[in-house]
């Protein structure tokens, strides 16, 4: 029996070894560091190892939850650079944090990013068009808490790299954009 995704069609990803390899690589590269190169900087603890293996677990669990939605390559690429771009904000802010340093309560304004993006993508049910509007909302959010953090006391250069951050959300929504127009034009 061939499995199918949601919109009907093949269920194949032929990237499910490259991704979750690359998990293990990522989750392996702290421990090769601390062990092969003295002065790496790299001092991981087993809470530092879990709670990178939870984000990656969820991560590329999400990423496999996209490739079951639709076998569309566009709403494919989208759903993970949004998944990617979630999991890059996460990790920035745990490891440094965007705004100031990790502690600092302006990054909590990116946690409502992210908590709009996952609602909207589940009021939009997954389908490429409301996607598009969640990623478009997720990219205006991200660019706000950087406008709100202006008043605040952050360098110029770091509120640049943060503002940065918006971009991928923007390219994920013309993505599901693409993939929403494939699927009309193939209805």
């Amino acid at each position: 029996m061939n499995a199918k995704t949601l919109d009907g069609s093949p269920r194949r990803n032929r990237l499910r070894p490259w991704i979750w390899g690359a998990a293990a690589v990522l989750l392996l590269l702290p421990a090769f560091a601390m062990r092969f190169i003295p002065g790496s900087g790299v001092d991981w603890d087993g809470v530092d190892f879990v709670v990178m293996g939870a984000m990656l677990a969820v991560a590329w669990g999400l990423y496999e939850l996209g490739t079951r939605m639709s076998g569309n390559l566009l709403y494919r690429a989208a759903f993970g650079l949004a998944v990617l771009t979630g999991f890059l904000t996460v990790w920035v802010n745990l490891a440094v944090g965007m705004l100031g340093d990790g502690n600092n309560p302006a990054n909590l304004m990116f946690a409502v990013v992210l908590l709009v993006a996952a609602a909207g993508a589940l009021a939009a049910r997954f389908r490429a068009r409301g996607m598009a509007a969640v990623m478009v909302a997720a990219g205006l959010l991200h660019l706000l808490a950087v406008v709100l953090a202006l008043r605040m006391d952050f360098r110029a250069g770091e509120l640049l790299l943060t503002a940065c951050f918006s971009v991928p959300w923007f390219a994920s929504a013309l993505l599901f954009r693409g993939a929403a127009r494939q699927a009309s034009a193939g209805a």
